[in-house]
C-alpha cells in the first residue's frame, strides 16, 4: 500500500491535522496528480473557520500545481508527466439550467476543490480532467500556484468591472497584486487600499506601478470608474461606493464577507451598482493563463513546508503575509 501525505481538517474551528492515506486511484475521466506546490488562498481560512459550505473531514486547498501520474479510464488531454493547474471549480453537473447557458460557474450541483472533494495540501490529489488546466512554461511551480485562484478570481472580477480606466483593488494582497500587473499592462491607472498605517503593503503597490496607494477610509484623489473588493470585510462597501464616479461599479470578490452595513441612498444613486463574483468558469481559466504569460505577470511569494499549513494560515489571517503564499510538499 502506498501512502499519501495531507494536512487535513477535521471539523471546523480545528487546526490542520497532518495525516496519512492511501493514495487514490483515479475513477473514469479523473487524473491522479503528484502535488508540487499549493497555494494558500483566503477561502481556505474561511473554510477552516467554517464560513463557507464543506465536507468535514477535508484536505483544503484549490490552488494546485501538480504532475499528471495516472490517468482514469476514458480521460482525454493530459499525459503522464505533464504539468497540470488545478482550480476551485473542481465538477460541475452540465445538465442544470445554468451550465446548458454557459453559466458553469452558478451551477446548481458544484464541487468544489478544498471543499467539497479533497484538495492540494497534500502529496496527492484526484482532480477532474475537465476541470484541469496545463499551464504555461514561463511559470515555476510555486509562481503559478497563486494564478489559479487568486489570479482566477481577479482576472474574472476585472471582467465584471468593465472597460474603466480608474481602478481601485480593496485588499492588496495575492489577488490585488496579481490583478493591477494585468490592469497596467492593460494601460490603466491602479488604485491600491489596504489596512489603516499599512506602509509596507502601500509600498508594495507602488512599487509595482500603483499610482496611488492609500488606507481603505482615504479618498482616491480621482473619482474611481471601478472598485473591487478582495478583502472579507462589508464595510468596505459604503466606502469603496463614496469612492465611485456616477454610474461606477463596486465588484465584490470574495466568496465571503462579513454582512455590509446600511449606508446612503444617495451613495448608490446615480446608477451606481454592486456585484458579486461567483467562482470561475474554464473560460476564464484558458484566457487568464493567456493573458498572464502576454502580460509577464510575475507573482510574489513565500514558500512554506507543506507541514507548516497552520503557521501559513496564520500569516494570511494576520495580514503579515507580501504577496501569496504556497505550499510546497
Amino acid at each position: 500500500m502506498t501512502l499519501m501525505t495531507a494536512m487535513q481538517i477535521d471539523a471546523p474551528g480545528r487546526p490542520l491535522r497532518r495525516v496519512q492515506r492511501e493514495v487514490p486511484r483515479p475513477g473514469p475521466g479523473e487524473l491522479l496528480v503528484r502535488v508540487v506546490a499549493c497555494g494558500v488562498c483566503r477561502t481556505d481560512l474561511h473554510v477552516l473557520d467554517g464560513e463557507v459550505a464543506a465536507t468535514y473531514p477535508i484536505i483544503p486547498g484549490h490552488e494546485i500545481v501538480g504532475h499528471v501520474i495516472e490517468a482514469g479510464a476514458g480521460t482525454e488531454g493530459f499525459a503522464p508527466g505533464q504539468r497540470v493547474g488545478i482550480p476551485w471549480l473542481g465538477h460541475t453537473c452540465g445538465a442544470c439550467s445554468y451550465c446548458r447557458a454557459g453559466q458553469e460557474n452558478l451551477c446548481d450541483h458544484p464541487r468544489f476543490t478544498g471543499a467539497t472533494r479533497d484538495g492540494g495540501y497534500a502529496t496527492h490529489v484526484i482532480a477532474d480532467t475537465r476541470y484541469c488546466f496545463a499551464l504555461p512554461d514561463g511559470f515555476s511551480d510555486v509562481e503559478a500556484a497563486p494564478l489559479l485562484c487568486a489570479g482566477l478570481i481577479g482576472w474574472r472580477a476585472l471582467r465584471l468591472a468593465g472597460e474603466g480606466r480608474r481602478l481601485g483593488l480593496y485588499g492588496f494582497g495575492a489577488a490585488a497584486h496579481i490583478l493591477a500587473q494585468v490592469a497596467l499592462w492593460q494601460g490603466r491607472e491602479v488604485y491600491a487600499f489596504t489596512r489603516e498605517g499599512d506602509g509596507e503593503a502601500q509600498a508594495f503597490a507602488r512599487s509595482l506601478g500603483c499610482v496611488w496607494a492609500g488606507a481603505s477610509s482615504e479618498r482616491p484623489p480621482e473619482p474611481l470608474d471601478a472598485a473591487l473588493i478582495f478583502a472579507p470585510v462589508g464595510a468596505l462597501v459604503p466606502l469603496a461606493l463614496k469612492a465611485l464616479r456616477k454610474g461606477g461599479r463596486c465588484v465584490c470578490a470574495g466568496i465571503h464577507m462579513s454582512d455590509i452595513p446600511a449606508f446612503p441612498y444617495a451613495d448608490l444613486w446615480e446608477e451606481r451598482h454592486i456585484l458579486s463574483v461567483a467562482n470561475l468558469t474554464r473560460e476564464d481559466g484558458v484566457s487568464f493563463l493567456e493573458i498572464a504569460q502576454q502580460a509577464g505577470i510575475r507573482t510574489v511569494t513565500e514558500a512554506f513546508p507543506l507541514e507548516e499549513a497552520n503557521a501559513a494560515l496564520e500569516r494570511l489571517r494576520s495580514g503579515a503575509l507580501t504577496g501569496a503564499a504556497v505550499l510546497v510538499p
